[in-house]
């Protein structure tokens, strides 16, 4: 078994959800008393969320770049950086290390693939919705079309995400709204919805739509248990 590497940490109520569904799945696959081989890394996401509000973005992947040497440097065969948004300085930091990122946009482009999905609606922090470091690998190397939520739609993901998920609220309201924001996507033509930020399936899952749901939370953590396994 591989050893996964992880950047944790942003936020931390997330990486929870991996930490669960990782080695779930490795117990699932060999049975007994197995669990996976993890070697975790938790940011300070204070830090990064005042960085992301100043836009600087170089002493974020300088954070991450560290955090990325610290997993190789322990012992990690490959890694992931257990955030969506945070992966616009992706590229800056696979090239720090030489052990290989496991990249969240591909994990779910290849699972859209898979459910022969071609229109796809994306929620995520405003990073993630409004820059194209996310949406432009979707369309360019899985040949996707993107919808986003208009910029008010928008400001209730980014709001209950920072406020209230990355704090550990959820909130019947909000997932209301969430709903709504869904069905609107819906209705302009997507056949499928990326749950495009690693909290967002801790307050809305497939009981909550009858659109197909993609959480990237749980794609990446399976992709990890494959690679691992592989």
């Amino acid at each position: 078994m591989k050893t996964i590497g992880l950047i944790g940490g942003m936020s931390w109520e997330s990486t929870t959800s991996y930490y669960q569904i990782i080695n779930q799945g490795i117990k699932q696959k060999l049975g007994g008393l197995h669990s996976a081989k993890v070697v975790l890394v938790s940011i300070d996401f204070a830090e990064i969320e005042q960085l992301q509000r100043a836009g600087d973005w170089t002493q974020m992947a300088e954070i991450l770049i560290d955090a990325a040497k610290s997993l190789e440097a322990a012992g990690a065969d490959f890694f992931l950086i257990c955030t969506n948004t945070m992966h616009k300085v992706a590229t800056q930091v696979e090239q720090a290390v030489s052990i290989p990122l496991l990249h969240i946009a591909n994990a779910t482009g290849e699972e859209l693939i898979e459910n022969n999905i071609t229109k796809v609606g994306l929620l995520g922090t405003k990073f993630t919705m409004q820059q194209d470091f996310y949406k432009h690998r979707l369309r360019d190397k899985y040949d996707l079309e993107v919808f986003t939520p208009n910029l008010d739609e928008q400001d209730i993901i980014h709001q209950v995400i920072y406020q209230e998920l990355c704090l550990g609220k959820v909130k019947q309201n909000s997932r209301e709204q969430y709903i709504n924001i869904i069905q609107n996507l819906t209705d302009i033509g997507s056949q499928g919805i990326i749950l495009g930020c690693t909290e967002i399936g801790l307050l809305i899952n497939h009981s909550n739509s009858n659109t197909a749901l993609f959480d990237t939370t749980f794609i990446h953590a399976q992709a990890a248990i494959k690679e691992a396994l592989s």
